[in-house]
């Protein structure tokens, strides 16, 4: 799960200076990326006009891609610091492998749950025989200070737990809604859930008001807290909410991301997340002169390279633009 931007921003994140404290309806425009050979994404964090929802700190959503004929997903060895990425799929299959010696193929509904720490490395690549369908979403979610630097690992855990309503089943990928918890690690208070809705289905989401939340739109038309929303958009809602209502015009699926708001400010640039441009700048050159970031091994072709960091000093936009 990576940033392949090679001119990849460094940039100011965290902080409850811009956290919106009522109830909101800021519909999120993606930026779409190319991401390993074939595969491209729809980038709705870090944006323009947001950059965290709690602890959330990236979120690509990609596919459904016809890829019965292409390699699919193919990316490179890379680095990863001061974060957990989240593999989240719909249809097909990633193969994960990282420098702690995973091996893991992560299929619909499976949490592929990676927990970088102080520096790990991995791949991700769509096995040689896969699934027609490639469709998901990849997600980041920053670590406080106090556990930044624990030991990195991984985690996958195929069986997790439902909250179900008439047309509705909710997944809980990580955190706690409405009492189901996730056997995922987490570090702040969070939640991700995954929500599928049948068609005419309208129902109420229990949420938190002291959380921040978010809807990312993976399938289907529904609308949230009456604004319709179509796949590859995301809908930012503030905080102060007990309540989100859904409404489902096709059978629909949508992810619900929340949090309580990340007090600490956080510098991220391209894979990794730190606390000062120095740190930034040392992570890169461990990765580069190939130390500390361990070996991921069996990925047939080279690791990635790093960008070169911006020529003019880290500029801070704090959450919001």
């Amino acid at each position: 799960m990576s940033n392949l931007d090679r001119q990849a921003a460094l940039a100011v994140c965290g902080g409850r200076g811009f956290v919106v404290a009522d109830p909101v309806r800021e519909l999120l425009t993606p930026r779409r990326v190319p991401l390993g050979e074939s595969t491209e994404v729809r980038r709705l964090l870090p944006n323009l006009g947001r950059r965290m929802v709690g602890a959330w700190c990236f979120v690509d959503h990609y596919g459904p891609d016809d890829i019965a004929d292409e390699p699919g997903m193919q990316v490179p060895p890379h680095p990863h610091m001061g974060l957990q990425t989240v593999s989240w799929l719909h249809e097909g299959e990633v193969l994960h492998r990282d420098s702690v010696g995973s091996l893991q193929t992560i299929r619909p509904r499976e949490l592929g749950l990676m927990t970088s720490g102080r520096a790990i490395s991995h791949s991700e690549e769509s096995p040689k025989s896969h699934a027609r369908f490639l469709h998901g979403a990849q997600l980041w979610v920053a670590l406080p200070d106090a556990h930044r630097h624990v030991e990195p690992h991984f985690q996958h855990h195929a069986e997790l737990p439902h909250v179900t309503a008439p047309g509705l089943t909710a997944t809980v990928i990580l955190g706690e809604l409405d009492g189901a918890v996730s056997p995922g690690s987490t570090y702040t208070p969070i939640v991700g859930a995954d929500l599928a809705l049948a068609r005419g289905t309208e129902t109420g989401i229990p949420l938190v008001p002291d959380f921040e939340y978010a809807v990312l739109s993976m399938s289907g038309e529904a609308h949230v807290d009456g604004v319709p929303l179509l796949p590859g958009s995301m809908l930012y809602l503030g905080c102060g909410r007990s309540e989100l209502p859904v409404r489902a015009e096709s059978d629909a699926g949508l992810m619900l991301l929340g949090g309580e708001p990340f007090e600490e400010e956080l510098i991220m640039w391209w894979n990794f997340i730190g606390r000062s441009q120095e740190e930034i700048e040392t992570a890169r050159d461990d990765w580069m002169k190939g130390s500390r970031f361990g070996e991921v091994h069996g990925y047939a072709g080279d690791r990635l390279s790093a960008p070169d960091l911006p020529p003019v000093p880290l500029k801070p936009r704090g959450r919001v633009r």
